[in-house]
């Protein structure tokens, strides 16, 4: 039995995967064997130069929004900040990545991001469904997240011709439209009553609510005379950071010839297969440290699928010891510039607009 040849790798003896798979996992033990005190003492203080970082942007708006240097000043502190939370933080956290540190601060089961996503939400379309069956036609929401053709395996329909307009909309309104997309998931799958439905809409719709109340009546609120500058503020570093945030998670896994795999795949699938799939449908990019920390490291989104649980800030010391793997045994690792890869996906999108591609 052997893995088929695609015309991105050549196939692969049972025995050959079942060897990547013995060869990553034991690379996977060796980072928790060595996570220690440097690690944790690492996302302490993050969260608490997060922290700051927004209650200073806020003062500094609450205050000063009408001068054009403390608003400016104030979007690009709170951008940052809220953007960091989500991704380095948030994001990581509720992947498990800092468990084992047992802080119950500090943990998956406890933690709430700043998204109109409830957590428990996320964790199921994303860290459940995304992760276990990344790129799998039909099974895999995240590709295309559901709107979007990205493969021509995707059945063509005319709608789809508008997708870059859509698409354009889908950056600007990632966390709004994010909300409804575990919903979606219980509607198109009917694994749950209508009652249960209208409970989960009714979760869905509370933190939205928190999250709005929050940013566009309580804070514009405190700045008295400022208000209208503070709404606009908050409005601003929501945008920019929902379409930081959407360019990221395309860059993951669209751009180039990066492929799509059948329910058939999942069949037997042994634990070196998911290993395979997890490494040749995920997309690395490269831009610089900051880059990499104001992408919570999903510019090394290949080691994060492979190794979701484990703290972000080890992906780039196990980069190239993947890479090195993957060219052993001849597989692909995708990876380029950032610039590229967001031309990448952009290109793949118009492209498949279109029947055929």
């Amino acid at each position: 039995m052997s893995a088929p040849a695609s015309p991105l790798w050549p196939a692969m003896a049972e025995a050959e995967i079942d060897e990547l798979g013995r060869e990553l996992d034991e690379l996977r033990r060796e980072v928790l064997d060595d996570l220690g005190e440097v690690d944790a003492r690492y996302i302490r203080r993050l969260i608490a130069f997060q922290r700051g970082l927004e209650a200073a942007s806020r003062v500094v708006l609450t205050v000063g929004a009408r001068r054009r240097w403390a608003w400016w000043g104030g979007v690009v502190g709170l951008t940052v900040a809220k953007t960091l939370e989500n991704l380095e933080i948030g994001h990581n956290v509720m992947h498990g990545q800092w468990d084992w540190m047992a802080d119950p601060k500090i943990h998956s089961t406890t933690w709430e991001w700043d998204n109109c996503v409830p957590a428990e939400h996320w964790k199921h379309t994303h860290n459940f469904l995304h992760h276990t069956y990344t790129n799998v036609l039909g099974v895999d929401r995240d590709l295309g997240y559901s709107v979007l053709r990205v493969d021509r395996h995707q059945k063509w329909h005319p709608v789809y011709l508008a997708q870059p307009f859509y698409n354009v909309l889908l950056a600007l309104f990632f966390e709004q439209m994010s909300t409804l997309y575990d919903l979606g998931y219980y509607q198109s799958t009917k694994t749950k009553t209508d009652e249960e439905l209208k409970e989960h809409a009714k979760v869905i719709l509370r933190k939205v609510a928190e999250q709005n109340v929050k940013d566009y009546v309580a804070f514009p609120a405190l700045a008295g005379r400022n208000a209208v500058p503070v709404l606009l503020a908050n409005l601003t570093a929501n945008l920019v950071r929902s379409v930081w945030i959407h360019q990221i998670s395309l860059c993951g896994h669209f751009p180039g010839e990066v492929p799509v795999f059948t329910e058939e795949w999942l069949e037997n699938e042994t634990r070196g297969r998911w290993y395979l799939r997890q490494m040749v449908a995920s997309c690395n990019f490269e831009g610089g440290r900051l880059v990499d920390l104001l992408s919570g490291y999903l510019s090394h989104q290949i080691e994060h699928h492979l190794y979701p649980d484990l703290p972000s800030r080890r992906y780039a010391h196990l980069a190239p010891r993947v890479r090195e793997i993957c060219e052993r045994h001849g597989l692909p690792y995708h990876t380029g510039p950032f610039a590229k890869q967001v031309a990448g996906h952009w290109k793949k999108v118009f492209r498949m607009a279109f029947p055929g591609g």
